[in-house]
């Protein structure tokens, strides 16, 4: 028989769980409330936010929270705090922009073509080389790891999550098997950039073409250790990806 004493500090360590659970959510939307302010241009470059006392009064919540949520966008560069100024909106150039929740706000709304462009290029400059190194260095875990991918993106497809998550997964392995840490190391901000713009591209139009047989050009070529052809078909894999973002609305409907 448990002793009260003890089921008191089991419910007290529940409660405080609870608790700790809903505070990080509260700072955490607060966060995103300002992020999507930010990037989406409502608040501008060098704009001052509101003080904890202010803020906290406002968004009827503690000055912890508000604290926490500034100290979250401090982390990813969209704000830097300063004692006796306040907190001011930092310039674009100093957002961490492959940052997971950054990725999420921009893509909350249209995103600005120029970032858009940027986003891709940097895709094009990074996956085409993580590929040919990965048709170099790909173990067999590995290569089972991207064709279950592509089983997933070709059962679910990627108007659904599990097919986008297949998506992603196919990615994050191919950046794995490169071999390059430092490649491995942009992962989640790669996969969080082809999640949204995948879901970008389907707000705009009904995906007009199966992006799964490109995908398999790409592991064809990493299979067969061949990095030239591996490169070429990841690069032709994101130009197309970009090409379908600037599809105008209804053009869907044309191409089928």
């Amino acid at each position: 028989m448990m002793h009260s004493s003890m089921l008191n500090k089991k419910q007290a360590s529940g409660g405080r769980g609870r608790a700790t659970d809903k505070s990080l959510r509260l700072h955490g939307s607060i966060a995103r409330d300002l992020g999507v302010g930010i990037v989406s241009g409502r608040y501008r470059t060098g704009d001052l936010l509101d003080n904890e006392i202010e803020a906290s009064e406002r968004l009827e919540v503690s000055r912890t929270a508000y604290r926490e949520a500034i100290r979250i966008l401090n982390a990813k560069g969209l704000v830097h705090s300063r004692p006796k100024v306040g907190t001011r909106v930092s310039p674009p150039e100093s957002w961490h922009l492959l940052d997971p929740d950054v990725l999420s706000w921009i893509f909350e709304f249209d995103p600005d073509e120029t970032l858009l462009a940027n986003l891709f290029e940097l895709r094009q400059i990074v996956e085409p080389e993580a590929a040919a190194l990965a048709a170099k260095r790909r173990t067999k875990e590995q290569l089972i790891g991207m064709q279950a991918a592509l089983d997933g993106m070709a059962k679910h497809s990627l108007t659904t999550e599990a097919g986008r998550l297949a998506d992603r997964d196919f990615h994050s392995t191919l950046l794995s098997a490169s071999g390059n840490a430092f490649l491995a190391s942009l992962t989640s901000g790669i996969a969080a950039a082809i999640t949204w713009t995948t879901v970008f591209k389907q707000r705009k139009n009904r995906l007009r073409r199966d992006p799964v047989p490109d995908h398999i050009r790409v592991y064809e070529a990493i299979e067969a250790a061949d990095p030239v052809a591996a490169h070429k078909a990841m690069y032709t894999l994101v130009d197309q990806a970009f090409i379908d973002t600037k599809m105008p609305r209804g053009a869907a409907k044309q191409a089928r």
